[in-house]
């Protein structure tokens, strides 16, 4: 049962690292190369990809994606999607996509002039999967050393901790001053009623003993 309780354990923290590492923003020190327009047609990754922009037919199977190229300050290539994430999750309210789109163009160097920029964007990159994390914003910056603080994070991982340790330290009152007492008393009514069987299981045998004189 220990190890039992060590996968469950583990998985369950798995399962939550993985989750804030896909849904909070990340920021990308990168020169955008290029912008590009792609029909996609979602199919075993449909996860990973938002709803249609706001305004257009939902219900259709395949639609236009907006693309970010760029190349990141350590010189590896990234491509992010730019969508709309509406009202939806994760709960960043992106309504711009084509605003947002039109500003990473803007933004657009070669390695001669290079423009830097911060990408914020959530999600993974995984080629095989063909999964792209989504931008959320781009923002000049003054170059590929700049460094940005994710306080938002910061924050919301704070926030997320000091719940659990109030969550933790309230129950751990509520067992010791709820639980322990129940589960001593079940264990005394438990000790009493054996004892009580071992003293009656004695007089039976001092019984029979007395017949079998």
């Amino acid at each position: 049962m220990r190890y039992v309780k060590w996968a469950f354990w583990g998985l369950f923290w798995l399962l939550f690292f993985a989750f804030f590492h896909y849904t909070l923003p990340q920021h990308d020190i990168a020169r955008i190369t290029d912008t590009y327009e792609k029909r996609i047609d979602p199919g075993d990754n449909w996860l990973f990809w938002s709803r249609p922009d706001v305004g257009t037919n939902e219900t259709l199977q395949n639609r236009d994606v907006f693309f970010i190229q760029a190349r990141k300050a350590n010189g590896k290539v990234m491509v992010y999607r730019n969508e709309d994430t509406g009202w939806g999750w994760p709960p960043y309210f992106k309504f711009d996509t084509s605003n947002l789109q039109a500003e990473a163009a803007d933004l657009k160097s070669t390695p001669e002039t290079p423009k830097w920029v911060s990408v914020t964007h959530y999600g993974w990159r995984n080629e095989f999967m063909s999964i792209f994390p989504n931008a959320v914003g781009v923002k000049e910056v003054a170059g590929p050393d700049v460094r940005i603080i994710p306080w938002i994070n910061i924050i919301l991982l704070t926030i997320l901790a000091a719940l659990f340790w109030a969550i933790r330290v309230r129950w751990l009152r509520f067992k010791r001053r709820r639980i322990d007492p129940l589960v001593e008393d079940v264990g005394d009514s438990w000790d009493a009623a054996g004892d009580n069987l071992s003293e009656k299981r004695g007089r039976l045998s001092r019984w029979l003993g007395s017949w079998r004189k």
